[in-house]
């Protein structure tokens, strides 16, 4: 019991600590929607890199990736954290310093479904409804899979309530969100990002050093059949009436292993195609200070991640040899982090390195809900029904749908038996498909245009319900990721569309020629001519977008 108090009172030091962020930036967040949904544009590189990636993993990194590397061994662990790794680096390479300077030049769009919208003219707000609608859908799934984790975890470490912890832990969320907009968001991140860093690096030198060193635990694995294999994949062979793992002679029980085939391998890289659509880190992109900025923020957030996912997977495989019996289900098996951290550490300081899973599942749920609400409240509300909206409106029908979202989150959640993992494959393989094409050609492809950028989304988000559902289940070659044919699907739309329909006009093909250009050209090209809007308002709105592209800087370069 006293354990618990020490475990307890870390953690509302930490509840205390983030909801004081949360009021410390509510005034400056409201002052204006900008400043509420992309922090002014000012945001430094560290908070940028370290918000993107705690925002990012969620809490699968610490509860669902090493549960499935306990379950079932290194195969499937080992080659989704590849492809996050490579798809994170590959992201911040091509994608980060022109989303940065390209949103700008497109009308200062503070939003994804905004950057889209402007990007390619649309006028009539059609591509922001219907991105924002995607971002809406499968963002309640992922606050669902949030909640899911903080239910977990306070049921593993204290026996309370699922149910009720998980509703407890989600009004935390809420409220430091609803309160401090993105500033508050960012900055938590920042911090959260830290702790969950420390987390997983104390409790994978705690374990290794408990299971009797490295030598002896990899010894152990080796003779589970498939465990540490990159092509294999352990079988535990589980009780028919039960459903759990059996165990004899004081040992848990595998079959043969199964192998881990080309299809597969291809399907968790596949999960790094999906950070080219993933909006709570593409908002990052937005609102960094300075594009030039961008190549520190790479390196940090590049090292975090790999550093942190490596971590992640081994601790659950080396949790195995130390308790190779005390998590007989796939659900159980992602409590391991925190089974361990109660075994391995102090109590006190196991308060504040689990606090590093609540930790990263308020840094996620919040950048979902935020972004969620600035879809709805700038995309949808203002954009499509209320053009001429103040600033105070569209914040109110912000905070509207952030109640929506925690309420349709806290409906996910309600079963505790779901998988965290699943339930976070199945939102990243939606906005993947629907976002990811469409980025890469919104910044590389001067041909797209908006009915093809409309053909993308739809295509992309219903190739990954049509596929999961009816496709996925025949198993073979078609048991592939459903996000890999979806972005496929929606890249080939894109092109297909975009050709067969009429040519971007004159003002917006000028835009994506000059977007990377330092500085910004006030007039047009000698004989070309605008077919939209006259030529002395572009070379006006160009010249008036050079100080917003060198925020924080005196000028950037090529």
């Amino acid at each position: 019991m006293a354990n618990d108090f020490w475990i307890l009172l870390a953690m509302v030091i930490y509840f205390a600590a983030m909801l004081s962020i949360g009021f410390i930036y509510s005034k400056r967040s409201n002052s204006s929607s900008k400043e509420y949904f992309a922090g002014g544009r000012g945001v430094g590189p560290w908070l940028t890199a370290l918000s993107a990636e705690a925002s990012d993993m969620s809490g699968w990194l610490l509860m669902g990736l090493p549960g499935l590397a306990y379950f079932t061994g290194a195969a499937d662990p080992l080659w989704t954290a590849l492809g996050l790794a490579i798809g994170t680096y590959l992201n911040w390479k091509i994608v980060a310093r022109r989303l940065r300077r390209y949103s700008v030049v497109a009308g200062d769009a503070i939003t994804i479904p905004d950057f889209f919208a402007k990007r390619f003219h649309d006028t009539k707000g059609v591509i922001s409804t219907i991105s924002a609608i995607i971002i809406l859908v499968f963002f309640c799934v992922y606050v669902g899979s949030c909640f899911v984790t903080v239910g977990k975890l306070f049921s593993a470490l204290f026996g309370f309530d699922y149910h009720l912890m998980m509703v407890l832990g989600a009004l935390v969320v809420f409220v430091y969100t609803i309160v401090g907009g993105y500033l508050s968001v960012v900055m938590t991140d920042f911090i959260q990002g830290l702790l969950m860093f420390f987390a997983l690096a104390v409790v994978f030198v705690g374990t290794v050093a408990s299971a009797g060193g490295i030598g002896e635990t990899v010894a152990f694995l080796r003779a589970i059949p498939g465990f540490i294999s990159g092509t294999q994949v352990a079988s535990p062979t589980l009780d028919p009436e039960t459903g759990k793992q059996i165990v004899e002679a004081g040992k848990a029980v595998f079959g043969a292993p199964t192998d881990y085939g080309i299809i597969t391998i291809v399907s968790m890289l596949a999960w790094g195609l999906g950070y080219f659509g993933m909006p709570q880190v593409l908002v990052r992109f937005l609102s960094i200070r300075d594009a030039e900025e961008v190549r520190k923020s790479r390196i940090i957030a590049t090292s975090w991640c790999v550093l942190s996912l490596a971590s992640a997977v081994c601790i659950g495989l080396v949790g195995r040899a130390m308790m190779p019996t005390h998590l007989l289900t796939g659900t159980d098996a992602e409590t391991i982090f925190i089974v361990l951290a109660q075994t391995l550490l102090p109590s006190f300081v196991c308060g504040v390195v689990v606090s590093g899973i609540f930790a990263a599942s308020m840094s996620s749920s919040s950048s979902y809900m935020i972004i969620g609400a600035s879809a709805m409240g700038e995309n949808i509300f203002r954009g499509l029904f209320h053009k001429k909206a103040t600033d105070r409106q569209v914040m109110i029908v912000a905070r509207i749908t952030l109640v929506i979202m925690f309420l349709f989150g806290c409906l996910v959640a309600y079963d505790q038996n779901s998988s965290i993992f699943q339930v976070v494959s199945y939102a990243w393989a939606g906005l993947g498909a629907s976002f990811g094409p469409l980025m890469l050609c919104a910044l590389y492809w001067r041909r797209a245009n908006k009915v093809g950028a409309v053909a993308g989304m739809v295509s992309g988000t219903a190739t990954v319900f049509i596929w999961h559902n009816l496709v996925k289940p025949l198993g073979g070659v078609f048991a592939i990721y459903e996000l890999l044919p979806a972005f496929l699907v929606s890249l080939l739309c894109i092109v297909v569309f975009s050709l067969l329909t009429e040519k971007s006009n004159d003002r917006m093909l000028y835009e994506f020629d000059h977007y990377m250009d330092d500085p910004l050209p006030g007039t047009l090209p000698s004989g070309s001519v605008l077919v939209d809007e006259p030529m002395e308002a572009m070379a006006e709105e160009v010249s008036g977008q050079r100080g917003a592209l060198s925020t924080g800087s005196a000028g950037e370069r090529r």
